[in-house]
């Protein structure tokens, strides 16, 4: 038995299937096109994204929608993030970013559970950070590369490893946080 993630994004998979690992679960991958849901709450996003997957999957499975919100921005990009980074990438966050004294940012990410005939359930997470001066690390993807955790030691995300990013990410919190639920409320254990 095995929860099933719907994603097209195979590092966000990497990272859940790593948190599911060290609590002795199985996450599956599932690739299914849903509705890029449009709206400017992570959780709001998340409960319409899985409530329409799980109807087309007719099983139980989660998604997760990640934002990052700049202080100096606003909340820009926030639940844009995915479109902003296809069209202006890091360099574009950097140069709007340019001269700004505060960098204050936070990473935010929402889990949505559903099960056929159900209610969602949204699960989140989030850290606080700061913009990097300049892109720097190779490892993780997205904003990655920009964002100095505040609880790191002066490293983006992306000069970490998936396991040091695990620590203590966003989408670490939320995942765990759903993850405790999971198996607490349905009692799941992965030799079930």
């Amino acid at each position: 038995m095995a929860l099933t993630f719907v994603t097209s994004n195979l590092h966000k998979f990497k990272e859940v299937s790593e948190l599911a690992v060290g609590r002795g679960m199985k996450i599956t991958h599932h690739k299914l096109h849903y509705t890029e849901v449009q709206a400017d709450d992570l959780e709001e996003i998340a409960r319409l994204s899985v409530l329409e997957v799980c109807s087309k999957l007719g099983k139980p499975c989660f998604v997760e929608d990640a934002g990052l919100f700049v202080e100096a921005l606003h909340g820009f990009p926030g639940p844009y993030s995915n479109y902003v980074f296809r069209t202006i990438g890091n360099s574009g966050v950097i140069k709007l970013m340019y001269g700004e004294e505060n960098r204050q940012a936070e990473f935010r990410s929402a889990v949505g559970y559903c099960e056929p005939g159900k209610k969602p359930k949204i699960f989140v997470g989030k850290v606080a950070g700061e913009i990097a001066e300049e892109a720097r690390g190779t490892a993780g993807f997205g904003f990655d590369p920009i964002f100095l955790p505040q609880e790191g030691d002066g490293r983006t995300f992306a000069e970490m490893s998936t396991s040091e990013k695990n620590r203590f990410s966003h989408r670490a919190r939320a995942v765990d946080s759903f993850l405790s639920w999971f198996k607490e409320v349905k009692g799941w254990e992965n030799d079930r």
